[in-house]
């Protein structure tokens, strides 16, 4: 098959091809690499690339697939953020210097490689996973392959990247402030926030913050690399697959306490309620609701300034790291101590506060972010206040549902007039990923954002 016929296939199709003989793995292999390389001048979406060793097991998938194996992504090539460690290759998380080769499988990897998949290589992050913007020294510009004037986003901006201009299907990321949502909302992508505690990491990251999720141009994509790296069997490809019944759904708008001045993009306002009215279509009740939110910033600083802290003892020459993550480690390291017990002590009462909204309603509809995608540059120069005054204009809603734990869905909202995408976010309380799955894929079915691509092919 050549590479313009597996243009955009998902990951689900590749799977069920390969299964039936239709393609090898070294084809999509390489066809996935070619991709990547011939995109890597104008997009940079990946840190490293793994020709020799992704071939080579695409080889032995070939076997494996002749002799019956029938892993769920036996042969399929996929990618991971630099922020998770992989075998042979450094974890920089952005940072420039040179970074020890990882001598063991992150979890979330060791279950990908279980499942069968070509992990073809490593994607660009910002540095220590910080910003709604995939730029830095150490990497260079990761450009939005709907418009490479624009950023694609982050903290995952690398690997929505990569999925959006059709060099891989899915890709894994992660997010701590909305690092799998904003940027799968800039560039048209489903990106799942998972539960705390969902997908296996060796460490609790960033206090709690984080979470790894999967990033596909489809639910059904999305959710089977969910199952993957969950371990779940097929918990939330039976979810995709699923009517979520009549569901009463809350329509907010209103930005959480963010002490900057925000203001909600009309564009935006638009197209999520644009979105309300596709869901109102299906047979769900949308009421509007505004989540009590409070104060939930104050918990949200400890934990993020002392995970950059903590991350910043492993990279090898401090030196070289933006003024910006200086300031912001120092921060941490003030904050690491009664700040931190406080942030994490006051977790229940957020919980039972904000989750009363649960009671009225059985899903949140949010906009994604604020803004369509700044362009590339926005935030180049700025000290450490301003760019945090810049990224919270830009994306104040995504943040608060890292501070709780629980999931959250980013949906493909419409695209602006200049062809920019833009995002929706279905919030659900505790572990409702199977919820916000099933109603992210029947609203994929009216939407049919997955026949929306770029137009340049790279």
């Amino acid at each position: 098959m050549t590479a313009t016929s597996l243009d955009f296939t998902g990951l689900a199709a590749q799977a069920a091809q390969l299964a039936a003989g239709e393609v090898t793995s070294a084809e999509l292999t390489a066809t996935a690499l070619g991709r990547a390389h011939a995109s890597q001048p104008t997009l940079n979406a990946f840190k490293h690339l793994r020709d020799d060793a992704a071939l080579a097991e695409a080889a032995e998938a070939d076997e494996r697939l002749r002799a019956g194996d029938r892993k769920p992504l036996l042969g399929v090539p996929v990618a991971i953020k630099d922020d998770v460690d992989l075998t042979g290759l450094p974890t920089s998380f952005g940072c420039a210097g040179e970074f020890p080769c990882a001598t063991t499988d992150a979890p979330a990897v060791a279950l990908l490689r279980a499942a069968g998949a070509i992990i073809i290589g490593k994607t660009n992050t910002p540095e220590l996973g910080q910003w709604p913007f995939t730029e830095g020294p150490a990497f260079g510009v990761t450009r939005n392959p709907w418009h490479p004037g624009h950023t694609p986003g982050g903290s995952s901006g690398g690997s929505a990247a990569a999925v959006a201009s059709g060099a891989i299907a899915a890709a894994l990321g992660s997010d701590g402030a909305g690092s799998v949502r904003i940027p799968a909302a800039w560039t048209g992508l489903v990106g799942i926030k998972t539960q705390r505690g969902r997908i296996p990491t060796e460490s609790e990251l960033f206090h709690g913050l984080t979470v790894l999720g999967p990033l596909a141009r489809t639910v059904g994509d999305a959710a089977l690399l969910l199952d993957v790296v969950a371990d779940t069997g097929s918990t939330f490809r039976t979810g995709a697959a699923r009517e979520p019944g009549r569901l009463r759904i809350g329509l907010s708008t209103r930005i959480p306490f963010t002490a900057t001045k925000t203001r909600l993009d009309p564009v935006v306002e638009a197209s999520v309620r644009r979105l309300a009215e596709s869901l109102a279509g299906l047979g769900h009740e949308i009421v509007e609701v505004e989540p009590d939110y409070g104060l939930i910033g104050l918990t949200f600083l400890p934990r993020s300034l002392t995970g950059v802290r903590d991350w910043t003892l492993r990279v090898p020459d401090r030196t070289g790291l933006d003024k910006r993550t200086r300031s912001n480690a120092g921060h941490g390291r003030l904050l690491a101590g009664p700040a931190l017990r406080l942030a994490r002590a006051l977790e229940p009462g957020l919980h039972r506060r904000i989750g009363s909204v649960f009671g009225r309603v059985d899903v949140l509809l949010t906009p994604t972010t604020a803004t369509p995608p700044p362009p590339i540059g926005t935030f180049d120069g700025l000290s450490g206040w301003e760019t945090d005054q810049a990224m919270i204009a830009a994306c104040p809603y995504a943040w608060p549902w890292n501070v709780l734990g629980w999931p959250g869905v980013n949906v493909p909202a419409g695209l602006t007039a200049d062809g920019l995408p833009l995002g929706a976010q279905l919030l659900g309380s505790s572990h409702a990923e199977e919820r916000l799955v099933s109603l992210a894929a029947q609203l994929e079915e009216v939407e049919r954002w997955p026949e929306r691509h770029p137009e340049t092919s790279w």
